[in-house]
């Protein structure tokens, strides 16, 4: 028999992942994890909106993703930011995800969902141009999103868009709490 490649090697780990339970949620770690959905949503849409510490890692992400994915192509530069901002916790995701890790794995996905408000945030002063950018650079000259909107010809548009994203924030939030919430109470179920 042929060794399989490296796409249905991949393919095959996925499966054989799937099929393993995951790790008990203790109702501790459900509390908790809704304790910090909790805090993330409204220090999301209170005050400065301004999560610590996960937007202080979300803006180290953002940042380094500009020179990262630019190094590839310097047109995927400006989309950089963005996709940083998001590999990031999804990588985190994906590793709790793997080692089954249920209670981990929400709080990699509300992190994931969190840093959409901070996205949709920044694409909703895509015309405005309020927020401060990082080393005090010339929103007129250097914000990703007005690129972006202009690039796609959607600069009209970026305040719709932005809300669309912050309701995928809201509800990636509300799903995964359900989510973590089945699991422990299937967990209960089964003992």
């Amino acid at each position: 028999m042929a060794n399989p490649g490296p796409v249905s090697a991949l393919i095959e780990r996925i499966r054989a992942v799937r099929e393993q339970d995951w790790q008990d949620v203790s109702g501790l770690a459900l509390g908790a994890t809704a304790a910090f959905a909790v805090a993330v949503l409204y220090y999301s849409h209170h005050g400065s909106r301004w999560v610590f510490p996960l937007d202080n890692a979300n803006l180290a992400f953002h940042e380094f993703g500009h020179p990262f994915f630019g190094a590839f192509n310097e047109d995927l530069r400006v989309y950089g930011g963005t996709l940083g901002q998001l590999l990031f916790p999804a990588i985190t995701a994906i590793a709790f995800w793997v080692r089954r890790e249920a209670a981990s794995f929400a709080v990699c996905l509300i992190w994931f969902c969190e840093s959409l408000f901070n996205i949709a945030r920044y694409m909703a002063d895509a015309r405005a141009h309020e927020l401060p950018l990082v080393g005090g650079l010339d929103p007129e000259l250097y914000h990703d999103w007005t690129e972006i909107f202009v690039r796609w010809h959607q600069l009209n548009h970026d305040t719709g868009i932005a809300a669309f994203v912050r309701a995928m924030g809201w509800l990636g939030i509300a799903a995964t709490l359900l989510w973590l919430t089945w699991t422990w109470y299937r967990q209960r179920e089964e003992d």
